[in-house]
């Protein structure tokens, strides 16, 4: 039975914390709106929807949706490939109804699968990303959008030669900005009679200060001036009509296009991945430590999806950094992924030139530490201190989520921790022991309970290993399950290589269905025709001996 939640029984600290992610929201919302070649307006339709829509309907906590920075270059392709914008939202509509439909057939159980470790990495990589990618735009240098998290950029950089490229283009304002605001968020988390003013958010008032700065150096004609293209660049609708057309509708006419289809397909699998990748991220953040239904998830997401499509907005996920900003604000319950689809609603329609007056510098200082405790070195110790087995995948999925994109680093972490999973899957399908007796040393071999054709290289290797003239118990009596190639292996190993080399086997435990003769000593029941095998091979090694 699923306990109902309050959601108004934590409204100071996720009011406070919904306003923390609506500040991050909005440039992301514009950004990655842009980099998509879609609408301006349809990422702020997608992160309200995100908001009030998924975020009422969804079970998880913290996790707050809107549209995904990973799903920028799909969406981009997919408007020109299937002709227009309006073609491109039916798309959308039906990767909602996929979403929806992968819900009921419960595949959100996919996310147990992701291992720790590697979820931590593309948190910490995400983090990575999140505080290289907001260095120029502290600097005052803008040329790549808000949003963009991908290594190479459409301005022709990638993200480290981006910052060299900036420190020709430093805009002093821009940095007297930063500086500020970082000095108001830390302070506001170090000083005492500061930290108890909870119900008043310090992103908030570093926007405010950032705002009256910039204001302050206008107003005196000060080369500190901040320009428009390093402000928040919100449309602002100069009438009714105006307004209106910002809602646009599918074309359901381009129902029997299959690239519409191919799109809607690609939308759903890549949206459903990385909103459970994100989901599973919360769980870990969640300092409660709730779980969330992946499955409810899905629906949540898939009803967002179609809403958005509807009302002209993009696709969306499960966004980390949004979902970050809402766990570091303090959030408590999904109340404030609501509140921040309210504000986001609300105050583009009510105060958009107030908006477009916030620096991007400002909001690149509240990003910087939001990436810095995602990607905290304490993490990579941590990580280390657990061994190799532990640490090379969360590095490994860090490095790619860096260097490539967040599904490729997850695709790369989860390959090498298979690898891991397979290299110890093969030491420990059975147990090698020796045992010391007067007449000689016995060699022990005791099967785990599960023995697979992937612990076929490893036994292989251990009865090749096993010296002449010595004594051999493989005990089965533990197993529920052995391989065919295995047992094949043992049969092949105690008719003729034990023959061979006068290995004495003992074989314990066997089912009958395996169809190995369990033996009470160490004597090899042999026929006739396995005699003379064996004669006729010492011979022609006695012959090419001669030879």
């Amino acid at each position: 039975m699923t306990k109902k939640i309050n959601l108004f029984a934590n409204l100071k600290s996720d009011f406070a914390s919904g306003l923390v992610v609506f500040l991050v929201a909005l440039p992301l919302c514009l950004g990655i709106a842009l980099a998509s070649g879609a609408p301006l307006f349809a990422g702020i339709i997608s992160g309200v929807v995100g908001g009030l829509v998924v975020g009422y309907l969804s079970q998880s906590h913290i996790s707050v949706s809107g549209p995904a920075a990973g799903l920028t270059a799909i969406v981009l392709t997919a408007i020109t490939d299937v002709g227009s914008f309006n073609a491109f939202l039916l798309a959308g509509l039906i990767a909602g109804a996929i979403q929806l439909i992968l819900g009921f057939v419960k595949a959100g159980s996919i996310s147990n699968y992701f291992p720790t470790n590697v979820i931590e990495g593309m948190l910490a990589g995400i983090g990575v990303i999140i505080f290289l990618k907001q260095i120029p735009h502290a600097f005052g240098y803008d040329p790549d959008h808000e949003g963009d998290f991908s290594f190479f950029q459409p301005d022709g950089e990638n993200t480290f030669s981006e910052i060299f490229e900036m420190l020709n283009h430093v805009q002093p304002g821009a940095v007297i900005v930063t500086l500020v605001s970082l000095a108001i968020l830390i302070a506001w988390t170090k000083v005492k009679f500061l930290k108890e003013l909870k119900l008043v958010p310090a992103a908030l008032i570093a926007v405010i200060v950032g705002i009256l700065l910039n204001e302050l150096f206008i107003q005196s004609g000060s080369f500190l001036a901040i320009g428009s293209e390093h402000l928040v660049g919100l449309p602002v609708p100069k009438s009714f009509a105006e307004l209106t057309n910002i809602f646009v509708a599918p074309d359901f006419t381009a129902v029997t296009n299959s690239k519409v289809w191919i799109a809607g397909a690609t939308i759903a699998i890549v949206a459903s991945i990385e909103t459970l990748l994100c989901i599973e991220a919360a769980d870990r953040m969640d300092i409660q430590k709730r779980y969330t239904n992946t499955n409810v998830e899905l629906k949540a997401q898939g009803v967002g999806n179609i809403i958005s499509s509807l009302l002209g907005g993009l696709p969306m996920t499960s966004v980390v950094v949004r979902t970050s900003a809402n766990n570091n604000a303090g959030a408590k319950s999904k109340m404030s992924a609501i509140i921040h689809g309210v504000l986001l609603l609300v105050s583009v329609l009510a105060i958009p030139t107030i908006l477009n007056k916030i620096p991007l510098a400002t909001l690149a200082a509240i990003l910087l530490l939001i990436g810095y405790k995602l990607a905290n070195p304490k993490i990579l110790f941590h990580f280390w201190e657990k061994g190799k087995y532990q640490f090379i995948p969360f590095v490994a999925t860090l490095v790619g989520v860096v260097f490539t994109d967040l599904l490729k680093g997850v695709a790369l972490g989860i390959i090498i921790s298979i690898i891991f999973v397979l290299k110890g899957n093969l030491k420990r399908a059975y147990n090698f022991r020796k045992e010391e007796y007067e007449d000689g040393d016995v060699i022990h071999i005791d099967l785990a309970q599960e023995v697979s054709f992937l612990n076929k290289a490893a036994i292989k290797s251990t009865l090749s290993e096993i010296p002449e003239n010595s004594k051999v118990v493989i005990n089965a009596q533990d197993t529920v399950y052995i391989a065919h190639d295995i047992l094949d292996l043992i049969r092949e190993f105690k008719s003729t290589r034990a023959i061979d080399e006068n290995i004495k086997v003992k074989l314990k435990g066997f089912k009958k269905a395996y169809e190995l003769e369990n033996s009470d000593g160490f004597k090899n029941t042999v026929t006739v025709e396995q005699k003379y095998d064996a004669m006729k091979r010492k011979m022609v090694e006695v012959n090419n001996n001669k030879e």
